[in-house]
């Protein structure tokens, strides 16, 4: 039976996205578990249905006997003002039941704007928003993804949370929750004790205090037994890691519509600016065929049409000539779309790409970050002008007239030079494709260069997490600066600029380093209505405004002032493995453009090496092999 009525379903946009029975949805009899597990994504459902993180979790905690893990995604806005007015429960997508009444309620942390949706599932659930007033009636709130890499902002809101990889503690987690129910301990004994397994973080156990000036003075366990520094947990062995071979199938279209093949994990290109290539290291790689087997398993369980390569960048996969090789030929029988995404332009490359998609059509799209050479190794981008221009040239012959450039504003010691670089870059591939392709051949084919800038944002356990973040003023006169140099360029007709949004930017910066005092901003922007914070029709600049001076927030305090390194961050008791001395020395050569080599060519000494060595002592990365 629907929680919803069909007089309710039949009044909102899109009702399957709250029915559930899916293809692959797992159901069991609730009263032969002893755990009932929640997983939560708090966006929509196309959004979450698109998320790997929670397939994998789901197939993974549905494997134990004595649990059931089912789902919930934000109710869309016409839905939220429906279950508020009618004082309707949030529910599981499953069983349907009311998600108040489960063990544990996990909530993937993917963005910083997804923070006041977070709020309201537990609003809408009927959970207690701030921790400490939950009773032994509420379920366990636990965090993940990789904001729970700075969890302070939201730390009030959650009894734990999990740093790494889940494929590593779930099991213990769930299994010490077992035992301290058949003890009957009391929750707050569990989170106690929970705070002891590697990668659990719990909050109440921790206290802070602050200085004059409102820096950190000291972050201390409560309690002798609680670990002062919470350690991330991750998979070394990939090839055996938990995967989906039956992954869940939406019955309405999905952000991402198709089957993800994760080839491997982290990254050796160490940007300066990324967090997911210093917080997923070091690089792990699947076996060949194990993923030969997965793409095929999936493939087959889901009825998908397209199958896509998962990775931070698929190009430095050991086996990736032999995997396109075989996905080619297989996916040729089936009628199936292989999507490449974080390939390097080269002329392998390039062939694989025009053998799977119409050339014609498609678009190549490189990341070059910024837009001189000084601030690409001021960044650490690894990439050269030549390298670039070398790319556009083979997908020119190669049939290509469409290109994608992807820029950061903003980036320690950028000058205006470096801004102007962007338009002068673009348009050097647009003078490329005129001197290349001969005027017969350009029938009906104009070069299409777009060119996109996001706006740096710093974020923790990276080297430029001391960084000073520009002003949203400052934001819109450098995106002006590119425009006015883009409309001096020769080929600019050619060239369509974007460029992000400064109100996003400026949030996204103060909770992406903020610490436990912004649970106070979260609280009160979600009470005046803000929800889907990053969807554009939906985020409520002006209200943020008047939150943040109603809570007497210092935006320069937070994200205009340059951090000292011997600052105590509010992330600091986690240990990812990266040691902050590493960070320390990338964020000094980062001052003097000086680029560190990447990890297969050279080990740069980390400390992710512990994490994952082969039989010869050797970074699984710099080894260039498998576990």
């Amino acid at each position: 039976m629907n929680a919803l009525s069909d007089r309710i379903l039949l009044k909102i946009e899109k009702p399957a996205r709250y029915i559930g029975h899916e293809v692959n949805a797992i159901y069991k009899d609730p009263n032969s578990v002893d755990i009932r597990f929640c997983m939560c994504f708090p966006d929509v459902y196309e959004i979450g249905m698109s998320h790997l993180g929670i397939q994998i979790l789901y197939d993974m905690l549905n494997k134990r006997d004595d649990t059931w893990c089912e789902r919930v995604y934000s109710p869309w806005t016409d839905l939220h003002e429906i279950m508020k007015a009618e004082d309707i429960p949030l529910f599981a997508l499953e069983s349907q039941d009311k998600v108040k009444d489960f063990d544990f309620l996990g909530i993937t942390l993917q963005y910083e704007m997804c923070y006041t949706n977070v709020l309201q599932i537990l609003d809408l659930s009927k959970i207690p928003m701030m921790a400490k007033d939950r009773d032994e009636t509420d379920p366990i709130v636990i965090g993940g993804g990789p904001c729970s890499y700075n969890p302070e902002p939201i730390a009030d809101f959650f009894d734990l949370f999990y740093m790494g990889e889940g494929e590593i503690s779930y099991p213990e987690l769930l299994d010490l929750y077992k035992e301290c129910k058949s003890k009957g301990l009391s929750r707050k004994e569990f989170i106690h004790e929970a705070s002891k397994i590697e990668g659990i973080y719990a909050p109440s156990m921790y206290e802070v205090q602050y200085n004059d000036d409102f820096t950190i003075k000291s972050f201390t366990a409560k309690y002798e037994d609680v670990p002062s520094t919470v350690r991330k947990t991750a998979v070394s062995d990939m090839s055996n890691s938990c995967y989906p071979d039956k992954p869940l199938v939406p019955y309405i279209k999905a952000t991402q519509d198709r089957v993800v093949l994760e080839i491997q994990r982290g990254c050796i290109r160490g940007c300066r600016f990324c967090q997911a290539g210093m917080i997923y290291r070091p690089v792990r790689e699947k076996n060949l065929e194990v993923l030969k087997e997965k793409a095929v398993n999936m493939l087959e369980s889901t009825g998908h049409e397209e199958i896509c390569l998962s990775s931070l960048s698929s190009s430095d996969y050991t086996n990736i000539q032999e995997l396109l090789e075989f996905l080619i030929e297989y996916t040729k029988k089936k009628h199936v779309n292989i999507s490449l995404p974080s390939l390097r332009i080269d002329s392998f490359s390039l062939d694989v790409m025009g053998k799977v998609q119409d050339v014609k059509k498609s678009s190549l799209t490189f990341a070059p970050e910024a837009g001189s050479q000084r601030l690409r190794d001021v960044i650490n981008k690894g990439l050269t002008e030549e390298v670039i221009l070398n790319g556009a040239k083979l997908a020119f012959l190669g049939g290509w007239n469409k290109v994608k450039l992807y820029f950061m504003l903003g980036h320690p010691t950028e000058t205006e030079e470096d801004m102007r670089g962007i338009a002068e870059l673009s348009n050097e591939i647009a003078k490329l494709y005129y001197e290349l392709i001969p005027k017969e051949k350009r029938i009906g084919k104009k070069v299409q260069i777009t060119a996109s800038t996001s706006f740096f944002v710093p974020k923790p356990f990276t080297p430029f997490q001391w960084a000073r973040q520009s002003t949203k003023e400052e934001f819109l006169d450098k995106a002006h600066t590119v425009m006015g140099a883009m409309k001096e360029q020769i080929n600019f007709k050619s060239i369509k600029y974007n460029w992000h949004d400064n109100d996003l930017s400026v949030l996204e910066g103060l909770f992406a380093r903020g610490d436990r005092r912004l649970s106070a901003v979260l609280l009160k922007a979600y009470e005046k209505g803000c929800i889907f914070d990053s969807w554009t029709d939906c985020f409520k600049g002006e209200t943020w405004e008047e939150v943040l001076e109603e809570c007497n927030v210092d935006l320069n305090f937070y994200t205009h002032r340059e951090r000292s390194i011997d600052e105590i961050l509010p992330w600091d008791f986690i240990d990812t493995g990266v040691t902050k001395a590493f960070l320390i020395n990338e964020w000094k050569k980062a001052h003097e453009a000086t680029v560190t080599k990447n990890c297969k060519m050279q080990c740069s000494g980390c400390g992710a090496l512990r994490y994952g060595k082969n039989a010869d002592g050797q970074c699984v990365a710099f080894a260039g092999g498998n576990l």
